[in-house]
């Protein structure tokens, strides 16, 4: 099982399996990588894989990450017009969102008596892994706990985020695409996509205003708090 190509197809495999799960029960909160991520974590536990080597295998996968994101550039641009109306409540939205993000982690930390490295591993969840991690380790933080923190966050984002959405009855598709952007980044973007076109030109624009003002507040925050 230890091969490049059977590692690859177990990905793809899985995630076509998570598709059907959710087509075949009808659940809308049933997220393809709900069912996938526990299958590959079988696979690899059952067989004794390293995960650097399944790492490896996927690396196509990930290199194409990059140009998926890019290509979100696409739809933003036919949505423009529509964007640049709501500018400055998406900016005001966004600018709110990090520093609530970031403000609940510490004083949730702070009032349960987390460690420093904690709090500082969740301080980024909510903005894509690349600087997440990057950030996490500049703080003093656990790249893998940030890793697995940002995930986590995503996939609430995507599976609660657009139910949440519905009970407060938030139908507006620029609102909803902020709220799911600004919260759960990348997998909340697909999730938001799936909506429609201008709800994930919006989501895709708020994942990646999110990540700058992060990267910007988050070590001014933490030298205000004296954290």
């Amino acid at each position: 099982m230890n091969n490049g190509a059977a590692l690859l197809a177990l990905t793809m495999g899985a995630y076509i399996l998570g598709v059907w799960a959710k087509r075949k029960t009808g659940l809308g909160m049933l997220h393809p990588m709900l069912v996938a991520v526990p299958v590959i974590m079988a696979v690899l536990k059952l067989f004794h894989i390293p995960t650097q080597d399944y790492m490896q295998a996927n690396r196509i996968i990930t290199f194409m990450l990059g140009p998926c994101v890019v290509s979100l550039a696409l739809v933003l641009y036919d949505n423009l017009s529509i964007i640049r109306k709501h500018m400055l409540p998406i900016l005001t939205a966004v600018l709110v969102g990090c520093i609530v993000g970031v403000g609940s982690v510490w004083a949730l930390g702070e009032l349960l008596g987390l460690d420093r490295v904690f709090i500082a591993s969740m301080e980024p969840k909510s903005i894509t892994a690349p600087i997440a991690v990057e950030l996490s380790s500049y703080n003093g933080g656990n790249v893998a706990l940030t890793a697995a923190s940002v995930v986590i966050c995503g996939l609430s984002g995507a599976v609660l985020g657009p139910w949440i959405l519905n009970v407060c009855r938030i139908g507006n598709p620029v609102a909803r695409g902020v709220a799911i952007g600004s919260a759960s980044h990348g997998i909340g973007t697909a999730r938001a996509l799936e909506e429609g076109a201008l709800e994930g030109a919006v989501s895709g624009l708020c994942m990646a205003l999110m990540g700058v003002a992060t990267t910007f507040l988050l070590p001014l925050f933490n030298r205000i708090v004296g954290f």
